[in-house]
């Protein structure tokens, strides 16, 4: 069985291939097909360009054996000299030797050709009218010869298409140098592209492996150049710094939610072995078992809020979203707090605006946001006075109801502030004194967002420390 996985996962695994060879070969095939194509484009059109410069030039040829057709009275005349003036043309227009020169009388007669043929020939190469070739192998130009009486014959100057379209060897050389050197040119840069490519790459590849086997203090060199490749390697640089802080985190954290959960479930084995084993009889023993009973409590509140954190974050918290009368609301929040707290803690000072407000949110969940923040007041008030709790509710011009909750406290050291909000984070005095695992303003701002608002730390008062729920305006 295991060598059947074996083969499959073999098999499924894919050949890969190192971006040098692959963008290499790619594209070098690429230009390659490219420039060729554009090199056989360009050769025909050489040969066309060729073949009609040629066929001007041998219309020029047969209008000047025209001209030198007639004599001096007006009459047609084959001169001796004919035959030297063809080589002579032959040579200074460099025509091939695949030319025919044809000379005819006003009846069509054969009267002079080069070279030499009979009448029958003659017409067997030309067409019926005797003005251009008979095969499509060959094209003509004629030229008329005019005496003092009117049209006196005709010469035509036939030539082979092939021989017309004709390129020198010297040129299709030069250009086939061309075109290996423009191939060449083009796969030396995109190879040394990929090079410079490959390497940024190479090094981003190779700090990943190190991050997935649990280095996270990895060192990129990020001097490079091009803005696109110096973004990537900042960023991977950043993203590893920021996975070395969770990881760091994630152990603070488990080491912290540890050491939380066992000290109550340490308390309670012991206040319940001491009661078990008679070392406490009667009226102690029943104090041992409500001091059990509190630790099983404080156990049970902080496993839910591990399981309320882990659910918001996870989407599977349902927030309501209701028009409610702020107000009122937050008066019914105040009073059933109060009804659980002690005489350390003064009545809060409510200041609500002359204009009613309403806005939209869940009132179970504002609820848990406003008397978290009212625990924490009381958590940290200070042993020498009484807590003085102040809500004040306003409306921003942005269209938010804004609820400042204020005590006297101690106030947030400042080293604290910006991970005021960080999941179990807690400051150091607190860690000390207080039991719990860090999850209230977390979870609480989690909320908040979750109805439209935000819950963030205000301005640092006087004294203690205030907080601002902002949740949106029901739309009027």
């Amino acid at each position: 069985m295991d060598n059947i996985n074996k083969s499959k996962k073999k098999r499924n695994k894919k050949k890969t291939t190192s971006i040098l060879t692959y963008w290499t070969l790619r594209y070098l095939l690429i230009i390659s097909i490219g420039l060729l194509v554009t090199a056989l484009f360009t050769f025909w059109w050489m040969q066309q360009e060729a073949m009609s410069n040629r066929m001007q030039t041998t219309g020029l040829l047969a209008q000047e054996i025209a001209d030198r057709s007639v004599d001096t009275d007006g009459q047609l005349a084959i001169t001796p000299n004919l035959n030297k003036l063809v080589e002579d043309r032959k040579r200074f227009f460099k025509v091939t030797e695949e030319m025919c020169v044809i000379i005819t009388g006003p009846e069509g007669e054969l009267l002079y050709s080069q070279p030499p043929m009979t009448d029958e020939e003659m017409r067997y190469k030309l067409n019926d009218s005797l003005t251009d070739s008979r095969t499509s192998e060959y094209k003509a130009a004629a030229a008329q010869i005019q005496g003092g009486q009117g049209t006196l014959g005709q010469v035509l100057v036939m030539q082979s298409k092939r021989s017309l379209r004709h390129i020198p060897t010297e040129e299709i050389t030069f250009f086939s140098i061309i075109i290996v050197f423009l191939i060449i040119l083009s796969w030396l840069t995109i190879y040394l592209l990929s090079i410079k490519l490959a390497k940024p790459v190479q090094r981003v590849a190779a700090a990943a492996a190190q991050i997935s086997s649990g280095q996270y203090n990895i060192v990129l060199e990020t001097g490079a150049r091009e803005r696109e490749i110096h973004e990537l390697l900042v960023s991977f640089q950043e993203m590893a710094g920021k996975l070395q802080q969770f990881e760091q985190s994630r152990a603070i954290m488990l080491a912290g939610v540890s050491h939380e959960l066992k000290t109550p479930v340490t308390s309670i084995k012991g206040l319940l072995h001491a009661v078990r084993e008679g070392v406490v009889e009667g009226e102690e023993a029943g104090e041992f078992l409500d001091i059990a009973l509190l630790e099983t409590g404080r156990l049970q509140h902080m496993v839910a809020d591990l399981l309320d954190y882990n659910a918001l974050t996870a989407g599977m918290v349902a927030v309501r979203h209701d028009n409610l009368e702020a107000a009122p609301l937050l008066e019914e929040i105040l009073y059933q707090w109060m009804l659980t707290q002690s005489e350390e803690v003064n009545k809060p000072i409510l200041l609500l605006p002359e204009t009613p407000l309403v806005l939209r949110g869940d009132p179970l969940r504002i609820q848990q946001i406003i008397v978290n923040l009212l625990g924490n007041s009381l958590q940290a008030k200070t042993p020498d006075r009484k807590l003085q709790l102040k809500l004040e509710l306003t409306a921003t011009p942005q269209g938010q109801a804004e609820i400042t909750v204020t005590d006297n406290g101690p106030g947030i050291h400042p080293d604290s502030r910006e991970r005021i909000f960080e999941a179990f984070y807690r400051s150091s005095g607190k860690q000390s004194l207080l039991r719990g695992l860090g999850l209230g303003l977390t979870f609480s701002r989690l909320l908040a967002e979750a109805m439209g608002g935000s819950l963030e730390l205000g301005s640092h008062p006087p004294q203690g420390c205030s907080f601002v729920l902002r949740l949106p305006l029901a739309e009027s």
